[in-house]
């Protein structure tokens, strides 16, 4: 959540923030006069308490007369204090339910728009042009399915529409991308995790994903418990409720889990095979940082990203995606995108978000720096989703045979196997 201080100080910037991500500008209003009432409340219940006790004192010392006077008023007093205990609570819980409801601050850097009015910021490797190499590209599945790493249809038999079995050299290219990975993010100084998969509401709700994204969630109502769509979620609520010395930040944690999402609202997008599943399995970074360090610790992570594309021997490009894309919690994010050759476009593989306190208010994760206690700052980073990531390779390293080349990265993952080789039917 924003902190409350800021937005009494600076509402019209609150108000850009959420006209930029496209929301509701009244609920800025609307938390305005929600938190003068619990703060108003909160005076006068704490000034009728205080009166109520100074009677208190009174009574015993009072003559005759004045005791039934006194008693009077300590009466009407108990009926006043459970009056205003009653307005501070409501003020309070209203207001906790609109701040919730708000968006973390947008980045005065991110282009303003919806989802296509990202900017590109850098552009690396070079496109192949499978004309000139004289064959047609085929498409992940087509390539998976011959290579027998790839099974869509089981996958829809056990379990419906945008589930999967990978198989055999699928299976295996998972392990070396999930292995590869991690050893890339334990080189650079992440402690690596394997993370729930349900979370209580409160983990889900603190990260940010009970707004915007809750229909993408999938919750099991008889246990209250959700499925996370990523492994930033456990990793947000790891230190919740928790006051971190600031001398041991930066804290970064590498996180391994399945991930769950609906894909509410996308059916007809990306049908056809493995690029938009309910199912996958990914490889996140995650850091707990100073706030002063939060824009650094985010270039850091795309640094990070960068090289694991690029190891991978990907093209790709990396944009700046604009305010209405940005999801609740980040208040700048960062894409990776890499080319697939059969749509001729450059697709989401890796993101980068700068969170600032935004969740850690929410989680009630702070620092201690000294004598002083606050919000710390966090970030996330997905280093591999594996599915997609299998779609890139797959489709940028094939050959005109249809065997696909192993990025040189993964080959001691691989056994040392150069090439994915058709299985004979």
């Amino acid at each position: 959540m924003i902190d409350l201080r800021l937005l009494r100080e600076d509402p019209d910037r609150v108000r850009a923030s959420q006209r930029a991500r496209g929301e509701d500008v009244a609920l800025v209003d609307a938390l305005l006069s929600a938190d003068e009432r619990r703060r108003s409340s909160g005076v006068r219940f704490d000034e009728l308490r205080s009166e109520q006790k100074s009677l208190g004192k009174l009574i015993p010392k009072a003559t005759p007369e004045e005791r039934a006077e006194l008693l009077q008023r300590a009466e009407q007093l108990k009926t006043d204090v459970k009056a205003a205990e009653a307005a501070q609570n409501e003020a309070d819980d209203e207001t906790k339910r609109l701040v919730l409801q708000l968006g973390n601050l947008v980045h005065p850097d991110v282009p303003v728009g919806g989802e296509e009015d990202f900017v590109v910021l850098e552009t690396h490797g070079t496109i192949r042009d499978f004309g000139a190499e004289g064959f047609e590209p085929k498409d992940h599945l087509e390539l998976g399915e011959a290579l027998g790493a790839i099974d869509v249809e089981r996958g829809a038999k056990v379990s419906g529409s945008r589930f999967y079995y990978l198989t055999g050299v699928g299976a295996l290219l998972e392990l070396a991308l999930v292995n590869a990975a991690i050893a890339q993010a334990t080189e650079a100084g992440f402690t690596p995790m394997l993370t729930p998969a349900l979370v209580r509401p409160r983990a889900m709700e603190g990260t940010g994903f009970l707004g915007q994204a809750a229909e993408n969630v999938y919750h099991l109502e008889k246990d209250d418990y959700y499925l996370v769509g990523t492994s930033e979620v456990p990793l947000a609520a790891y230190h919740m409720d928790e006051i971190l010395d600031a001398d041991k930040l930066p804290l970064r944690y590498a996180g391994f889990s399945p991930c769950f999402r609906r894909e509410a609202g996308t059916y007809g997008k990306d049908t056809r095979g493995i690029f938009r599943v309910h199912q996958f399995d990914k490889v996140e970074m995650f850091s707990y940082v100073a706030p002063e360090d939060a824009e650094n610790e985010h270039k850091r992570l795309l640094e990070w990203e960068k090289q694991w594309l690029t190891g991978l021997e990907l093209p790709f490009q990396v944009i700046d995606v604009a305010s209405g894309d940005l999801g609740a919690s980040a208040s700048r994010k960062f894409d990776c995108e890499a080319w697939i050759p059969t749509q001729g476009k450059y697709r989401e593989l890796t993101s980068a978000s700068n969170c600032d306190g935004f969740q850690a208010r929410r989680l009630s994760v702070r620092m201690r720096d000294g004598k002083k206690v606050q919000p710390l700052a966090t970030l996330n980073g997905t280093l591999c989703a594996v599915p997609r990531t299998i779609v890139a390779i797959l489709e940028n390293h094939q050959l005109a045979d249809g065997s696909v080349r192993v990025p040189e990265v993964l080959r001691p993952y691989l056994g040392g196997r150069e090439l994915l080789e058709p299985v004979a039917k």
